[in-house]
């Protein structure tokens, strides 16, 4: 369906949305010579983060953020190439996997897309349990056969086609400070009751005692998070927290609370 007869790299377009990252352009752009285009589709950064992008030749769009599917999906609307490859600027790309997903693309046989495993550090520290051990994602596919699926926030790609997987891993940093982090997590739990206001959820006592205490459970002690130490117990701990932010935000909504 999409094999490439020749044998030559098809050309790539990069892509990534973005907001205050002027702390990670430089090696993140750096890391993507092997791409034809870099597109950026900024959120209205309040930092440099478009400036110095264009300094070094990306190609930004500015957009109002309303949803992490809706960015994304603009942002492969511009891209000139079928072959997407869509990091997060926290996410590291090796000079090894950039050669593995050349490699792929040239003959990427029945695949359309790929997905990459990625190792989460966190507080400084590579974390190996909790659930982060089987964390891999789509971050490299072709245009014609894939989409964002719509979701608010954890979005993923919608695939019309096989998925294949690299061997190579991306080092995932998402972690700049705790209330950075912990911020993320709250826009992710704003994102999320959104969702579920929009499809008529309404929260109750599960919502607000069970769905907290399993996913510290499940994180902490069924994936072993408590393996890594305090970090592990830190990340099960504001995860459940964020689940009880969501279900708290959604009470809110219904009852027309700021």
């Amino acid at each position: 369906m999409n094999r490439n007869q020749n044998n030559l790299k098809p050309k790539i377009t990069a892509l990534a949305i973005t907001f205050n990252e002027e702390e990670n352009i430089q090696r993140y752009v750096s890391s993507l010579a092997f791409a034809d285009e870099i597109i950026f589709v900024d959120s209205n950064s309040t930092d440099n983060t478009a400036a110095i992008a264009q300094k070094m030749g990306v190609t930004v769009f500015r957009r109002d953020f309303d949803s992490f599917s809706k960015q994304r999906n603009f942002a492969l609307k511009k891209a000139t190439n079928d072959w997407i490859v869509f990091f997060d600027l926290d996410e590291i790309i090796t000079a090894s996997l950039e050669k593995e997903i050349i490699t792929a693309i040239t003959n990427p046989k029945e695949f359309v897309a790929f997905t990459i495993k990625r190792n989460l550090f966190f507080m400084g520290k590579k974390i190996r349990y909790g659930g982060w051990q089987t964390d891999k994602v789509i971050r490299v596919f072709n245009k014609k056969y894939c989409q964002y699926n719509g979701n608010l926030v954890h979005e993923s790609i919608a695939t019309n086609g096989a998925v294949g997987r690299l061997k190579e891993s991306a080092n995932h940093y998402s972690y700049k400070s705790f209330d950075n982090y912990n911020a993320k997590l709250n826009l992710y739990s704003k994102l999320q009751a959104e969702g579920l206001y929009i499809k008529k959820t309404k929260p109750n006592g599960y919502h607000f005692f069970i769905r907290p205490s399993y996913r510290f459970l499940w994180q902490y002690l069924y994936r072993l998070g408590f393996l890594d130490g305090k970090e592990g117990f830190i990340l099960a701990y504001i995860h459940s927290f964020a689940v009880l932010k969501r279900y708290l935000q959604l009470w809110m909504m219904y009852r027309k609370i700021e």
